[in-house]
């Protein structure tokens, strides 16, 4: 990503989809987040929880279209277009709270978690404590951020992780439990005890908040205004769908290797076991690395995307080397380097930023569906009625599953 984005342009940018802004999104599927909360998902109750990995998944593509399209039609992100949207003083000040409470808090949360998986990849590689490798995490993406001198290592680091991606895949096929109990899990929505976090940090992982954010910047900066709409699309349903099944494929290997033979996770050895079929002895070292990069990289994206959807609502330039943006993301940096390096637990914790992120879900998608709705600047891109019963009915889900959350920790169920 160019850390000092131009202003989207008027005119559309003749690019091909390929590597599109939507595989960005799914890159972000594969974090450290992804891996543990699907591990422990898969591990602990098999093939069950699939099904939120599809709601997901599915969510994921209806509301990153929507996204798309806000940033193709107006050329800004959604930042701005909630600036835009709430004119009158009050409900300016209100949802630019609510905005920069909900990216900034869920950020740090995920930071935490990107920092702790990254610390915990390098302590299967080369020994150590968990939070002392966050704080150099966290010090060499803030090095990377304020330089902007990243790309390079990020694009290194993205490419560890696809692998890792094509490993989880085909292991998924060797070792994936019966087809009738996968398709249970995967179309028979169920709750059992014990499982709520977990269905939350499955929502939270996939569908993450910041990058509905991040994705309509993406796509002006990308394509342009008037872009091909057929061309943004597809991009899309190539790579959500093939983010989401490497999701399930994470689960489905620990459903078919942990689970199998019994025993909790609670380091990064632990999950690199599911990976023994098709590595053997290579296993522990390979998912290290392959922690390690999906930490890096997550811990540079979280900071960017909560200091670009803060310069949208506020109305400042999307410039990182600004103050004010330097401050955004370095407060989101700094808080997570600090919460890693407490002593926490690291999957304990990289559950919760992920569930976390799950309760932030229902506020960000519906002012994207609030956003999407203005026809006075959407025009005939506005959302019609099936993609409002679909965005509604996403809304509704993530809120479901965040209200029943809050109050089993109330203990009213």
């Amino acid at each position: 990503m160019d850390p000092t984005p131009s202003s989207a342009s008027s005119k559309p940018k003749r690019t091909s989809s390929r590597g599109g802004p939507g595989w960005l999104v799914a890159a972000a599927f594969i974090g450290p987040g992804t891996v543990t909360t699907a591990t422990v998902a898969g591990a602990n109750f098999g093939a069950v929880l699939l099904w939120a990995l599809l709601f997901s998944t599915v969510a994921t593509l209806v509301l990153q279209e929507m996204s798309a399209r806000l940033g193709v039609r107006t050329g800004q992100g959604l930042g701005e277009a909630i600036r835009a949207r709430f004119t009158h003083p009050f409900l300016r000040i209100t949802s630019a709270v609510l905005v920069l409470s909900a990216v900034t808090v869920g950020n740090a949360a995920y930071q935490t978690g990107n920092l702790l998986g990254g610390g915990m990849g390098l302590e299967g590689l080369m020994g150590g404590e968990v939070r002392w490798w966050a704080l150099i995490l966290g010090a060499l993406a803030a090095i990377l951020l304020w330089t902007g001198s990243y790309r390079l290592l990020e694009g290194v680091l993205k490419g560890l992780v696809a692998v890792m991606a094509l490993v989880f895949l085909v292991t998924a096929f060797r070792v994936a439990p019966q087809v009738p109990g996968l398709l249970t899990g995967l179309l028979r929505p169920s709750l059992p005890p014990g499982t709520l976090l977990l269905t939350m940090g499955l929502v939270g992982t996939t569908v993450v908040p910041y990058n509905l954010f991040l994705h309509a910047s993406a796509v002006a900066e990308k394509w342009g205004t008037g872009a091909d709409a057929r061309e943004v699309r597809r991009d899309l349903l190539l790579s959500i769908p093939l983010g989401g099944a490497v999701s399930m494929a994470i689960l489905i290997t620990a459903a078919g290797t942990i689970h199998q033979v019994g025993g909790g996770v609670d380091s990064a050895a632990d999950m690199a076991r599911q990976l023994e079929p098709v590595l053997g002895g290579w296993a522990r070292a390979f998912f290290a690395a392959g922690l390690f990069a999906a930490g890096l990289t997550s811990s540079i994206t979280a900071p960017l995307a909560a200091a670009w959807a803060s310069a949208g609502v506020l109305g400042w330039e999307r410039n990182l080397r600004s103050p004010q943006l330097r401050l955004i993301w370095g407060g989101v940096l700094l808080v997570g380097t600090l919460l890693a390096t407490l002593g926490i637990r690291p999957i304990p914790a990289i559950l919760f930023a992920q569930a976390a992120n799950g309760l932030l879900l229902p506020a960000v998608a519906a002012f994207l569906l609030l956003a999407v709705n203005d026809r006075r600047r959407m025009g005939d891109a506005a959302n019609g009625p099936i993609s409002n019963a679909l965005g509604g009915v996403m809304v509704l889900v993530a809120l479901g599953l965040g209200l029943r959350s809050i109050l089993t920790a109330l203990g009213v169920l």
